[in-house]
């Protein structure tokens, strides 16, 4: 490390204009030589004889030797030019939008560490306009998405009110129905404008998390007792299975619940047809682990890399009408991701589990255990 110096543009330049020196010396050296020796030889003898009378041999070998030194200079120092000459054509290609355009490092250098910095500014470039390119995409695809969520009930209510306004219904029985519907769509329009805010808002990193310590056994049993009321509505019931008695995590419970809540409702909904929901908890790798099974209609395997994706339904049937908004597992995987944890999913003909894993929070056995 301590002669790194020996490889700086400084002394390259230095050795090529001393070895461009020696050489043009030696050649000198070697010209005078052979000078004398071809001095009685014929037919040099008389033009080295006008020479050296009329202008005599120093300012000859000062002219040659000066010469052969530009001679040697230029042959010795084409390498880094012709290196610099690539990296200016590198600087041009990159002024004319070809951001694939990589230099190759020849050398530990200066010029060296500038291509390596180059070749580092065109990634970082390449990654940004890549990625402003993609969240545009992204903004395209979400204002589609919404505007399709929001139009089909949005239509649906002005369909029924229409009707009331127009008074075309036999009795008061079919205004109360025409009302009803109109009611309950507009009801999944608000549950559709908070699930986008909500996204949004975890999209952005808009929200700021109230982390505590957060016992994640007794969080979900104490989440799954409010579920009782839908498991009993659809038929089902949740059966929790924990290795040990209190996992903790560093979490904020209330985004916590609505991540949790979201995965519940999605295996009550689609896996009705299974009558159980199987969670189980344990730890492993420093990490809480948390499986929600459910026992329905297996979900394509085409379809699993993108469950957790916006307004994406593997069942094109399932749409907001039976309940779903199509954002529950995206706001799942933000807020999962937002703690430090990830999220998968597996699916076959017997079950679909979804797993998510948090950091483990190390805390006292004399700490009392606590819920969300």
């Amino acid at each position: 490390m301590k002669f790194n110096f020996i490889y700086t543009m400084r002394w390259k330049f230095l050795s090529v204009f001393a070895l461009s020196i020696a050489s043009a010396f030696v050649t000198a050296f070697i010209g005078y030589r052979l000078g004398f020796k071809l001095e009685n030889v014929e037919p040099f003898t008389i033009p080295i004889n006008w020479v050296v009378k009329r202008i005599g041999s120093l300012p000859v070998l000062v002219a040659a030797g000066f010469l052969m030194f530009l001679i040697y200079f230029f042959l010795f120092s084409r390498k880094m030019f012709d290196y610099l000459e690539e990296i200016t054509r590198g600087l041009q290609e990159i002024s004319q939008g070809n951001l694939s355009y990589e230099i190759t490092t020849q050398s530990s250098d200066e010029l060296g560490v500038l291509a390596d910095h180059f070749n580092r500014m065109t990634k970082k470039l390449r990654k940004s306009i890549e990625e402003e390119r993609k969240a545009e995409r992204t903004k395209n695809e979400l204002i589609t998405g919404v505007s399709h969520d929001l139009r089909t009930p949005l239509t649906s209510v002005l369909g029924y009110l229409e009707l009331i306004e127009t008074d075309r219904y036999k009795d008061e029985v079919e205004l109360r129905y025409y009302t009803k519907i109109a009611y309950e769509k507009t009801k999944n329009l608000k549950k559709l404008i908070d699930h986008l805010f909500e996204y949004t808002s975890l999209s952005d990193e808009g929200i700021k998390l109230h982390m505590k310590k957060v016992n994640i056994i007794g969080f979900l049993k104490q989440l799954t007792e409010e579920f009782n009321p839908q498991l009993k509505k659809a038929g089902m019931s949740c059966r929790l299975a924990a290795r040990d008695d209190s996992i903790y995590v560093e979490a904020d419970g209330h985004q916590l619940m609505r991540a949790y809540e979201n995965v519940i409702s999605n295996a009550i909904r689609y896996g009705s047809s299974g009558k159980y929901i199987d969670i189980r908890i344990g730890s492993t790798g420093g990490e809480a682990v948390v499986e929600i099974i459910n026992y329905g209609e297996a979900i394509p395997e085409r379809d699993l890399p993108y469950v957790f994706e916006r307004f994406y339904r593997a069942d094109k049937s399932r749409s907001s009408q039976n309940g779903g908004t199509g954002l529950g597992l995206a706001i799942t995987k933000s807020i999962i991701e937002l703690h430090g944890g990830r999220i998968s999913v597996r699916s076959d003909r017997r079950e679909t589990a979804f797993e998510t894993r948090l950091p483990l929070c190390q805390v006292s056995s004399q700490e009392p255990q606590k819920g969300r």
